[in-house]
Order: C-alpha cells, then structure tokens, then sequence
C-alpha cells in the first residue's frame, strides 16, 4: 500500500503548501462563471481492511475461535457530477465501480494460533454517496476542498456464498485539492473514506453456534479531472 499511503500524503502536501506560501493570497469575490454544473471521472485506488471472528461449531460446546485478517487492494473507476454554487460550497454525487478483482492478504487465527497466511482473492464491490462540497479558493487556479455526505455501500465475496457481506447507508467523508488546467477543466486529487464499519454480526446456514463478527473499513485515493459546464 505504498503507493496509496504517498497518495494521502500527496492531497495533505499540496494543501499545506498552498496555505503556508507567502506569495498566495485567495481570491474574493464571486462571479456568475463560478456557478454551474460540472462533471468528471476519476481512477481510484482502493484499501479495504476486514477483521472477521468467527465462532464455529455444529454443537453447544464444541466450537473452534477463528480470527480472520484480509486486506485487500485493488483498482476502481469514480465517475462524479455536481453543481456549484459559488466559490465555496457545491453539492456533488460520486458512484465507484470496481475495476479488476480485489487481491487480498489473508492471515487466519484459530484459537489463537496461527493457522494460514497467503493471498485471497475475492468478490465484487461498488460505493455511491451525495456530498455537501465546502470548498476554499487559495488561488484562482487552486483550491482545497472538503467533503462530507451519506451514501451506500455494497460488497459481495465469495467466502459469503458470494452474497452481500455488506449493503448498508453509512456516513462518508473526504478531503481533497483542486487545479484549473483550462478555462472549465480541473485536475483533482482526493481521499474519501467511504466506510468504517463495525460490529456486524451474522449467522451462518441457520445455525445459533455459527456466528459471524465483522469490522470493515475502506478507503480510496482518486485522481481525475472534471468539466464545468
């Protein structure tokens, strides 16, 4: 995950610096071409980190303690659309399909010995969200940004009988960083933490002695352009 951890530390660099630069001042004022729809699309670079403890057994009593670690990356596609209102605030919908199948390392504990640790692959996975977008003009070029909405996500793997692990509406947020490179096209660089979910339980094939404990997070790293009609 070294690529995404210099990504995350690429949109904090390039806020701090614009702030910090003695020869930057923002920008007042608001004109009525700082207004409108825009669109874009975005490559996005996923981390999803599941802990999963299961207690398995056919009979009260004879159960098995299993602690399961997956951490999975992978590629997806961001495709946006929004409205801006002026230069500080717009309100915009993400949708994050997946590209290629999630690689994962998998480490597994049974009653706390170590039991197996390779590579996983798995299921499917998809992500929407509305976000209010706060946004701060440091130049008329650039700017950082916030996000902060409600939105759904939704996986599917193959250790669950490929049904979902997860469907749930849950609170998402990001921070980003915005370049002009022409008159209505922008370079943009976010982090936007889609989920952080915890304590879902499960039970398996109706059996009250096989039970599922799950906590997962996922967070992307996208790098796209969008267009301001």
């Amino acid at each position: 995950m070294k690529n995404f951890t210099l990504s995350i530390a690429t949109v904090l660099a390039l806020s701090t610096f614009a702030v910090a630069s003695e020869d930057i001042k923002p920008t007042v004022g608001a004109s009525a071409s700082e207004s409108g729809f825009y669109i874009g699309g975005a490559y996005s670079m996923v981390k999803r980190d599941m802990n999963m403890h299961r207690n398995y057994g056919y009979t009260e009593g004879n159960d098995y303690n299993y602690y399961d670690s997956y951490n999975y990356d992978n590629n997806a596609y961001m495709l946006q659309a929004g409205y801006q209102f002026n230069q500080y605030i717009a309100i915009e919908g993400r949708y994050w399909g997946a590209i290629d199948s999630q690689e994962s390392t998998y480490t597994r504990y049974i009653n706390g010995e170590l039991d197996y640790t390779g590579d996983w692959s798995d299921g499917d996975w998809s992500a929407w969200g509305i976000y209010i977008k706060p946004m701060y003009p440091v130049t008329e070029t650039f700017s950082v940004y916030a996000l902060l909405g409600y939105g759904n996500v939704s996986i599917d793997d193959e250790w669950y009988n490929d049904e979902n692990l997860l469907d749930e509406n849950v609170f998402q947020w990001g921070i980003g960083a915005s370049y002009s490179i022409a008159e209505n096209t922008s370079l943009f660089i976010d982090y936007v933490r889609l989920c952080k979910d915890e304590g879902d339980s499960y039970v398996d094939g109706g059996y009250d002695y096989n039970t599922y404990d799950l906590d997962i997070s996922i967070d992307t790293v996208n790098i796209g352009l969008s267009y301001k009609f």
